[in-house]
């Protein structure tokens, strides 16, 4: 992965309706062990990782990069948001040249069905937007977590193309802050 490109970090911290988009701190890296040894979490991300392996390699501030966003309720970690660029390894691609900003999100599941997740990646794509103008993010996600699609199809992502990787059907979607032209 290499940086998004030219952007302040950290930015100020976003603030929505219910919800604030933050720089990792130390006191979240609990939650950020519980999300990760999470098996609901890893069902469609390769499993869960072991907790005690988690607590021997996670740093003291996990997270802290460019792009990455601590999603805040009330004060304490529920979950995270990030805009990394995907590798030009991988499948799904909309530039030649790979590179693009991907979004990825992961909340604990007792926050799921509450709208966390569309309110912090809506948040998280304006703020991409305004600090990378008319930039493309792609999203990619198994076809089986149905969870996931709905989200993207209410983000406004687009399906560019389906295909196999990590052994399971893959849905690749795009998103532009750019009205369509035409």
């Amino acid at each position: 992965m290499t940086e998004l490109g030219p952007v302040a970090w950290p930015p100020v911290p976003i603030r929505t309706e219910r919800l604030v988009l933050r720089e990792s701190e130390a006191r979240d890296r609990a939650a950020f062990i519980e999300l990760f040894a999470s098996p609901e979490v890893g069902t469609y991300l390769g499993g869960p990782r072991p907790s005690d392996e988690l607590e021997r390699t996670a740093p003291e501030v996990p997270g802290r990069r460019p792009g990455f966003f601590v999603i805040d309720l009330d004060g304490a970690m529920i979950g995270m948001v990030t805009l990394d660029r995907r590798g030009a390894e991988r499948p799904g691609h909309i530039r030649p040249d790979a590179g693009e900003a991907e979004l990825g999100y992961m909340f604990l599941p007792e926050v799921w069905g509450c709208g966390y997740a569309g309110e912090a990646c809506a948040a998280a794509l304006d703020w991409f937007a305004d600090v990378l103008p008319g930039e493309p993010v792609v999203l990619c996600t198994q076809t089986a977590n149905d969870r996931s699609m709905r989200l993207a199809a209410k983000l406004g992502f687009t399906e560019v193309e389906r295909f196999e990787e990590f052994g399971a059907e893959q849905w690749f979607g795009v998103w532009s802050s750019l009205p369509p032209s035409g």
